[in-house]
């Protein structure tokens, strides 16, 4: 059964950095692409990007375009999201999402706040 699990989530001030980790099992991680999306209260859950099986290319919205960096270890079945410059609005709760089929993590808090 596929399990994924966010990690790395907490209270950061603007400007501030955080890593979140993806860690996968269940399936064969190194043959899915791998999306993170965020949810905030009373919105709608919103694509951040994704990053292709082999990790050779990332998709990011244009909202963290050129802050937010995908990453991936395949032989750990790992995903990562480094998050730089943060700001009042990525404020969400984080999930990580297998090939955008219906398996998901249960997400992971970011606050950003002074």
């Amino acid at each position: 059964q596929a399990q994924l699990v966010e990690s790395g989530g907490g209270l950061v001030q603007p400007g501030g950095s955080l890593l979140l980790s993806c860690a996968v099992s269940g399936i064969n991680f190194r043959n899915y692409a791998m999306y993170w999306y965020r949810q905030a209260p009373g919105k709608q859950r919103e694509l951040v990007g994704y990053i292709t099986p082999t990790g050779d290319r990332t998709e990011l919205s244009d909202s963290v375009k050129g802050r937010f960096a995908f990453s991936r270890d395949n032989s750990k079945k790992m995903l990562y999201l480094q998050m730089n410059n943060l700001k009042p609005e990525d404020t969400a709760s984080y999930l990580c999402n297998a090939g955008n089929y219906d398996i998901w993590g249960r997400g992971t808090q970011v606050t950003v706040s002074s």
